[in-house]
């Protein structure tokens, strides 16, 4: 057993915190390790399943199956969590043998879930388990095993779930974005499986209900000198100022562009924004999805995006905090 001296009474909880992280990143490194050609057996099969993906586990193994069915269906591929004692008494009815049972046990001798293991074999249905006891019953009645063992919990007792839990749900996260990529899985795709959600709501908002009008927008005109521009950055506190001549956009000056402009010595007092802005800066139209923006910007490496309208004219700004519910949203009606 793990002696509780590995961690100290007297140590700092920030001492403890970074030991523990430590124990689960080696955890997780682990597995990552012994990844093999399993791995991509385990996508094929998921990926070409008729049914649906059933995941089990109980305790804290069965917390990690019900967050791994949500984010597999969440991203394309339906799966729901049967927990074992009931699936013992009547629900594994729901299982076909269309479908594949993933169950996840870190010593691969958990009672109930090789009983249900067991049930669910004798109906044709595929059986992947995610163990650390690769030579365990669970994994011998188990079509595919992938190894989940960790050398050590965080616990200082080397008991409670910890390292071996949050390695398993790393697999889990691979296994799902594995699939996503596999299935080509788009944002719009996201957007349809979450529509009451904030995020799918905010993004699936065409940018004229999110962004900050014209009024909001700070702007200089071509000839305008240093202090001019300054102000204009401050006032507004978007790191930026745009330049622009009856209503189009001209360039965009940053609070990067002025320190870059400072590092190249005094001739920026004499310089007007024309000779320190970014010209033709990036722009997306009004009547886009804040999904787009959010493409563009990461795409780009920017945090915010100048808005035109159809006839490209300057209407307005989106930032990336608001794409994001960080910042102060109004939507328009």
């Amino acid at each position: 057993m793990q002696s509780a001296e590995l961690y100290s009474a007297t140590e700092r909880a920030l001492e403890i915190a970074r030991r523990v992280l430590d124990i689960e990143i080696e955890g997780i490194l682990s597995v990552k390790e012994r990844l093999d050609e399993r791995f991509d057996a385990c996508v094929d099969v998921l990926y070409s399943l008729p049914g649906r993906v059933i995941i089990t586990g109980v305790g804290k193994s069965g917390i990690i199956g019900r967050k791994m069915a949500a984010t597999l269906t969440s991203t394309g591929s339906p799966a729901i969590f049967l927990h074992p004692v009931e699936g013992l008494h009547g629900d594994v009815g729901i299982v076909s043998r269309d479908d594949a049972l993933i169950a996840i046990s870190n010593s691969g001798e958990t009672a109930e879930i090789t009983s249900l293991a067991a049930t669910v074999r004798e109906k044709g249905t595929f059986i992947m388990a995610l163990t650390g006891g690769p030579t365990s019953t669970l994994a011998r009645m188990s079509h595919l095993v992938l190894d989940s063992r960790v050398a050590r919990e965080a616990c200082p007792l080397n008991m409670a779930p910890t390292a071996s839990t949050t390695a398993v749900l790393a697999l889990g996260d691979a296994i799902a974005v594995a699939l996503m990529v596999r299935r080509g899985f788009r944002k719009e795709d996201f957007f349809e499986s979450h529509p009451a959600g904030s995020l799918g709501r905010r993004l699936r908002v065409q940018i004229k209900r999110m962004m900050l009008d014209r009024k909001a927008v700070p702007e200089v005109s071509e000839n305008a000198g240093l202090a001019e521009i300054v102000k204009s950055i401050n006032d507004r506190n978007l790191g930026f100022t745009l330049v622009t001549r009856n209503d189009r956009m001209l360039g965009i000056i940053t609070d990067g562009d002025l320190r870059r402009a400072l590092m190249k010595g005094d001739g920026i007092y004499q310089c007007k924004s024309s000779d320190l802005m970014t010209k033709n800066p990036i722009a997306i139209r009004d009547d886009k999805t804040a999904g787009e923006a959010l493409e563009i910007m990461e795409r780009k490496l920017i945090t915010a995006l100048a808005v035109v309208d159809g006839n490209n004219k300057l209407v307005g700004v989106v930032h990336l905090h608001d794409l994001l519910g960080k910042g102060r949203i109004r939507f328009s009606s």
